[in-house]
């Protein structure tokens, strides 16, 4: 087995094989798709090949997979080359190559097809948004330098707002700034609907995506977002793991016989899917329910913006939890989802229904009646909590009363062999 390293640039990838306990530099190829399959072509069935993740490396992979046994494709801080002393192409492949053959990279995960698709999708649909918020931000900018307070309307740029912006008396040079503005803003919400809409006509076809919808709060962009940088659930054993994939879990740091102590969330990962979920909390706390009975218990101890995150956490485990489980949300509010499902169509190019005045129907007392069963989910939930602390209390009382353990004296162990126990301090050793 030979092990090759690819170092991918734009137009070319420097080559380096390691065999026989040697490394060698082997040439440079083009980034061309008739250059490396003439390269993969000259490869062996057993040799491996590593490179680092870029923007073209999907593709590279793409190519020479079938032509040898393994691709590994490394994350660049996984492998040191940056911080190498001298670093130069021919040395980043050989390094790659060496590292390669001595078992020492770990290939991150590619995506699949429809995977990597939503993900493009959700990127340029970000970018148009971005682009429109922007523009709004500049139309803001005039008024304020011409002292005009906004309008009395729920929306700028609704209808009202757009016919009360077209009859301002401007200076020429602002008319001009805000008419050009709106046009590129008509044109960005054209856009952002024709790619809304090819995710709408995905996430119909997609069921993991629509059980992630049942969740109150959860909406196509939180849940596509969600999956597109997860991948297949089944790469995570436990929610824990799924957590520090997404960044959401605390930093740790302890150092010689003190306590650790945990700061901020460590930001590793997709901050789009982390954006999605923080998003989503706020709605999720927002409505009845044991998401919210969490959020308000975490925001009296720790305060609004932890008890924020805490809940896109906790929304993270329950989406692994749902998808593990092949289950939809035990505490949905079937007619919100119904109402969200329906939207979903009509983004999709459904048409809606003749003759109604929403684009849903749903019986009012029905809907209270399930407002009802979400707030009695959420008082569970609490009596839930009330009585597991009440428990640990109680534990902690009887334990405080006996003669022997290590709870008697704090940083004392008991001289009494525990019974299949370790004994516990209150402080390490």
């Amino acid at each position: 087995m030979r092990a090759i390293g690819l170092d991918i640039h734009r137009n070319f990838c420097e080559v380096a094989i390691h065999e026989g306990g040697e490394s060698r530099s082997a040439g440079r190829v083009k980034t061309t798709p008739e250059a490396l399959e003439a390269f993969a072509s000259s490869l062996g069935p057993e040799d491996w090949v590593a490179m680092e993740v870029s923007g073209n490396a999907a593709e590279i992979a793409r190519i020479i997979e079938p032509h040898v046994a393994r691709v590994v494709v490394v994350s660049p801080s996984d492998t040191g080359i940056r911080q190498a002393r001298a670093k130069t192409d021919r040395l980043d492949a050989r390094t790659l190559a060496r590292l390669l053959a001595a078992g020492s990279l770990d290939a991150v995960w590619m995506p699949d097809e429809r995977t990597r698709v939503m993900r493009r999708r959700l990127a340029r649909r970000s970018g148009l948004v971005e682009a429109r918020t922007r523009l709004k931000n500049e139309i803001h900018a005039v008024l304020i330098r011409r002292l005009i307070a906004s309008p009395d309307v729920s929306d700028l740029f609704g209808q009202a707002g757009r016919r009360w912006l077209g009859k301002l008396e401007l200076p020429l040079e602002e008319r001009e700034t805000l008419d050009s503005s709106m046009r590129q803003i008509e044109f960005l919400e054209r856009e952002i609907s024709e790619v809304e809409r090819a995710i709408a006509l995905d996430a119909l076809a997609w069921p993991d995506l629509r059980r992630l919808m049942s969740v109150p709060g959860v909406n196509v962009i939180c849940a596509a977002s969600f999956l597109a940088a997860t991948g297949p659930i089944e790469r995570f054993h436990n929610p824990r793991k799924l957590v520090g994939y997404l960044g959401l879990d605390p930093k740790v740091r302890q150092s010689g016989p003190g306590p650790g102590t945990s700061g901020r969330i460590s930001k590793q990962g997709s901050s789009s899917a982390r954006w999605a979920l923080v998003e989503a909390s706020w709605s999720a706390v927002a409505q009845p329910g044991p998401m919210r009975a969490f959020y308000q218990r975490i925001r009296a101890r720790r305060g609004h913006q932890v008890a924020v995150v805490a809940a896109a956490r906790k929304l993270a485990c329950l989406f692994w939890c749902l998808l593990t489980r092949e289950e939809d949300y035990a505490y949905q509010q079937p007619s919100l989802t119904r109402k969200k499902l329906r939207r979903l169509e009509i983004a999709a190019g459904s048409p809606k229904y003749p003759g109604r005045t929403s684009i849903w129907s749903t019986n009012v007392a029905m809907r209270e009646a399930e407002r009802r069963l979400a707030e009695q989910a959420e008082l569970a939930y609490k009596n839930t909590v009330r009585d597991w602390h009440a428990t640990q209390t109680k534990r902690a009382n009887t334990a405080a009363t006996v003669e022997v353990g290590a709870s008697v004296t704090p940083g004392h162990a008991s001289n009494k062999p525990s019974k299949g126990k370790a004994a516990r301090q209150t402080t390490s050793p």
